[in-house]
Formats: structure tokens, C-alpha cells, sequence
């Protein structure tokens, strides 16, 4: 009840304020804030993936600045001398609006991308997006499978199925690349777990699937009974950094970073930046009030 209090509060409290909350989570507003925190992490010997903040949008005319974002912020890493992957999220593109205007911007990016060597993640956003975003994937893999990744939720009932569907797309010439997460949407029980032990069953049951096909995986959690299990079976399957990496959220867990780091493990962290970070935070706070909880502890207590 205290959670739903805050959240409910935050939105109408002064920029500034909420920005406390949000600022161990965010890096800024500008790319060249991004490119700050990417290099104080590269130092750290962490991989970096960078995140615009922005979904949702009304009208298409949005999709094309965003976009055109996208391309200024991978040219300016790449002046930069820095190695980052980019996250994006297709409602953004107006994938709920059109989604041929969708594909038609994501694929820019990815071409872009390509000609860099680098790579995108689509996001995986709530459930009425999910198939549209795996047709989206599957459109793309055909055409760049090196350079395009995709996210999977544990969470959702479904997921068994969609693993099965991208295992087999999956090849040597056209590898899948999945970011296993265990989803955070509010969803309502006909299609999603909200046991939280359950959830971690599930994420597992996924791992141990991603590993047995050789499909490469970014193990996204903060989660310390994950990370031990994921750590188990990486032995039993004897894989190595060619196979997986962790993945955690800017400025979550940084305790817990350092020591899969320390352990050998390859890390990537989610930078993410933009002026739409007041709405962001409220609207992830909404979604999941017992971060209120979390983040209130974090003004006093790193780690």
C-alpha cells in the first residue's frame, strides 16, 4: 500500500525531485551522456547496450525522429571509438499504428548497424505487441541474422512456444540471439505467471532450452538464485563467451555486476538515456510499484 502511494505521488512531484529517484537508473538526456557512462563502464571491462527512452507514439511523423536519433547516436559511438549494441522498442517506430512504417525504420537502423558491425535488440514490450515484434524479428533475421537480436519473457505462458518457433529459425548461417528477462508488464493471469517463484521455474526451463539449442542468450537479471543457476549450467553444458553473456540494468545490482565480472563472466549493461525520462520512470514505476521500495532503499544503500 505504501508502494502505491509513492507512485501514485511521483508524477505530480517537481522534475527535479523525482530525478533523484531516477538518476542512479538513467544517464541523462543526451547521447552524450550515454557516451559518459559508456566509457566509465568500459573501463570497468563491461559491455555497454544503449537505450533512447520513448514508446508509444501518436502520430508517425514521431517514428522518423526517432529514428533519425538512432542513426546520430550510432554514428556518434562509432566517432567515438566505442564498441555498443542499441536497443529499441517498435512501438516507438508506430508499430501499433503501422507496421510496415515500423519495419521500414527498424530496418534503416539495422542496415546501419550492419555496415557498423554492430547490432540491435528489439524489445519485447506488453502483450499486445508480442506478435507483431516477433514477426518483426523474423522479417529482419531473414535479412541481417548477425546483427539482430530479440527478448524473451518468462513470465508469459506462451513463451515455451515461442522458444520453439525461434529454435527453429535458428542455424549456423542464420544464428537467433535471445535476451532472456523475466518481463515486468502488468498482465492479467490467463496469460501470464505472477508467482514469483514460479517466474524463476519458467526462466530456467528457458535457459536450460536456449543452451541445449546453442542459441546465444543474454541472461537479463538481478536475481542471485538466477545468476547461480545460470552459472550451473553454463558448467554442465561447458560453454563458453561465445555462447552467453549477463545483462543487468544500469545502475541495479552493482555489487553483483562486479562479482560475475570477477568470476570470468562476459557483462553487458542497458544504458539508458533521453528526455523522456520522467515519464519512464513514473510509467515503470506503475507498472511494478514494489520498485518504489527498491528505489527509495537505493538513496541510501548502493547495491
Amino acid at each position: 500500500m505504501i508502494n502505491k502511494i509513492i507512485v501514485s505521488v511521483l508524477p505530480y512531484l517537481p522534475k527535479k525531485f523525482v530525478w533523484i529517484f531516477s538518476k542512479r537508473y538513467i544517464s541523462g538526456e543526451s547521447v552524450g551522456d550515454a557516451l559518459r557512462v559508456a566509457y566509465q563502464l568500459k573501463e570497468e571491462g563491461t559491455r555497454v547496450t544503449i537505450d533512447h527512452l520513448g514508446e508509444y507514439i501518436s502520430d508517425l511523423s514521431q517514428a522518423k525522429g526517432v529514428k533519425e536519433v538512432y542513426i546520430d547516436m550510432i554514428d556518434r559511438f562509432e566517432q567515438a571509438g566505442l564498441q555498443a549494441t542499441y536497443s529499441l522498442k517498435p512501438s516507438s517506430f508506430g508499430l501499433q499504428i503501422d507496421s510496415e512504417v515500423c519495419f521500414a525504420h527498424v530496418r534503416e537502423i539495422v542496415e546501419k548497424v550492419h555496415g557498423c558491425h554492430s547490432f540491435v535488440r528489439i524489445d519485447m514490450e506488453d502483450s499486445s505487441c508480442v506478435d507483431a515484434e516477433l514477426e518483426l524479428y523474423r522479417r529482419l533475421h531473414e535479412l541481417y541474422p548477425a546483427n539482430v537480436g530479440i527478448v524473451i519473457q518468462a513470465y508469459l505462458n506462451r513463451t515455451p512456444s515461442d522458444l520453439e518457433m525461434l529454435a527453429k529459425l535458428h542455424s549456423k548461417e542464420h544464428p537467433v540471439n535471445v535476451r532472456l528477462c523475466k518481463g515486468i508488464y502488468v498482465e492479467p493471469e490467463s496469460i501470464a505467471i505472477k508467482d514469483r517463484k514460479e517466474i524463476n521455474v519458467h526462466f530456467m526451463e528457458a535457459l536450460d532450452f536456449l543452451f541445449k539449442n546453442r542459441i546465444y542468450v543474454g541472461i537479463a537479471t538481478h536475481d542471485r538464485s538466477l545468476t547461480s543457476g545460470a552459472q550451473e549450467l553454463i558448467q554442465r553444458y561447458s560453454l563458453t563467451d561465445e555462447d552467453y553473456e549477463f545483462q543487468m540494468l544500469y545502475g541495479v545490482t552493482p555489487e553483483l555486476r562486479k562479482e560475475l565480472l570477477a568470476a570470468g563472466h562476459q557483462m553487458r549493461v542497458y544504458v539508458p538515456f533521453g528526455k523522456q525520462w520522467f515519464g519512464y520512470s513514473t510509467r515503470r514505476l506503475k507498472e511494478n510499484p514494489r520498485m518504489a521500495f527498491y528505489i527509495i532503499k537505493a538513496l541510501f544503500y548502493r547495491g
